[in-house]
């Protein structure tokens, strides 16, 4: 992490109008609410990054009612950073609010070496939490999720484990990510038979992958399980990044990114089309597709990343402007059915 400890830094005094204009939503059936927007921490946070900068984004996203702050253990690089600084940030400026704070992490995909450092194992994920809530500083997490599903465990020891660390008080709430429909099915009437509900379900949903619509929303509206976006503008392609080509210091630009340049090239059409009619309703393409996604009444949350605090502040002003027209959500459709 790259920090001047030496530069000055007035002590943290949070906007005491912070939750005068963020919108907040039920999570489910629980008595849990959310801020519409969430921010995660997978990017820029991390060891190599600019610690002035982290430490900024944390503060902005508290002072725009931003409550709930989402990490995964191997996040970073290195795996572990991000929960690292963030712990550092902790102590910093936000230990008087932690009661105010909504604060998860996660386990499930490789973070060490050999056969007990990845996976959906009792071993696995209770010593993975108790790592992560020394790397953060904290006694507890309010929401931990299994991160992804293990076809090499068993369901019931996952969610076994996951009713364990309830129990032991390490964590409030638990909540499961990336399973398909047949699998949540599965883990939820587990966690029905144990006693310690799902709080929600953490998935990826952008106007360019809308699988969840298929078969996962509708049981997790039926169920009263609570639902959280990720990769909202798929990865920065529902923005106004890629509208005249690809920039050199792009993620479509870098070979190792997630984004490559096909998929710019095969959604530029839809991309020009959106961004004019955002335009029109006055916000940019990614205020209009966070505003997208929380037009529908199962998404509790939508979690989004930020490079600065001003991109922060960008996308916040979403939710500005949540309503569409039936005229609207039609143009939409219509663009988005031409491939």
């Amino acid at each position: 992490m790259k920090i001047n400890d030496h530069a000055p830094v007035l002590p943290y005094q949070a906007n005491t109008q912070r939750y005068n204009n963020m919108p907040y939503r039920r999570v489910g059936n629980s008595g849990v609410q959310l801020p519409s927007l969430s921010l995660g921490l997978w990017h820029n946070f991390g060891e190599h990054d600019n610690f002035s900068n982290a430490r900024a984004m944390l503060r902005t996203a508290f002072d725009l009612g931003i409550t709930h702050f989402d990490l995964a253990n191997n996040y970073g690089p290195p795996y572990g950073s991000a929960e690292s600084t963030f712990g550092r940030l902790m102590t910093m400026d936000f230990s008087q609010h932690r009661d105010e704070l909504f604060i998860s992490s996660k386990a499930g995909y490789d973070m060490w070496p050999g056969p007990y450092g990845v996976g959906g194992s009792r071993k696995y994920l209770i010593s993975s939490l108790n790592q992560s809530l020394k790397r953060m500083g904290l006694d507890y997490v309010d929401l931990f999720y299994h991160h992804c599903p293990d076809d090499e465990t068993p369901i019931e020891e996952t969610v076994g484990a996951l009713d364990s660390i309830v129990r032991q008080g390490k964590a409030l709430y638990v909540g499961i990510s990336n399973y398909s429909a047949k699998q949540t099915r599965q883990a939820l009437n587990l966690f029905n038979e144990l006693g310690t509900p799902c709080l929600i379900h953490q998935v990826r949903y952008s106007m360019f992958d809308r699988a969840a619509e298929q078969q996962l929303m509708p049981l997790l509206d039926d169920k009263g399980v609570g639902l959280i976006t990720f990769s909202p503008l798929a990865q920065g392609l529902l923005s106004e990044r890629y509208l005249n080509g690809i920039p050199k210091d792009s993620r479509a630009a870098n070979s190792k990114s997630y984004l490559q340049q096909d998929s710019v090239n095969e959604h530029l059409t839809q991309i020009k089309q959106l961004h004019s009619l955002a335009q029109q309703r006055g916000q940019s393409l990614s205020q209009m597709a966070l505003a997208w996604i929380l037009e529908k009444p199962e998404v509790s949350s939508v979690l989004i990343g930020a490079s600065s605090p001003q991109q922060l502040i960008d996308n916040v002003k979403a939710v500005d402007n949540l309503s569409f027209s039936e005229q609207e959500l039609e143009s939409i459709e219509q663009i988005l059915a031409k491939q």
